[in-house]
């Protein structure tokens, strides 16, 4: 039993230190990459802002808005920041 224990121990002991290593490696390359390609976004002219929403229907139409924000967001085309501006901007009208 000692020895099946201890085989489970090292076991788990090598699955997290590969596991760990290999996250390393790909956060580190993953930065080697960006720092090597231009950041296509910023170079882009700002992206198209959602439709405003009417007076007439305005929970919906905050509601498509806030779901067409979340698509840009989800696709890369909006940052965090932006997203969350936008978002603001939607609930406050």
């Amino acid at each position: 039993m000692p020895g099946l224990l201890r085989g489970i121990a090292r076991t788990a002991v090598i699955a997290g230190t590969a596991t760990s290593v290999s996250n390393r490696v790909s956060r580190r390359q993953g930065q080697r990459w960006a720092a090597n390609q231009p950041a296509p976004q910023q170079e882009q002219a700002p992206p198209p802002q959602p439709a405003q929403p009417s007076a007439s229907s305005g929970g919906m139409d905050r509601i498509a808005a806030l779901k067409q924000l979340g698509e840009l967001r989800d696709q890369g085309v909006l940052t965090a920041e932006e997203f969350n501006a936008e978002k603001a901007r939607i609930l406050a009208s």
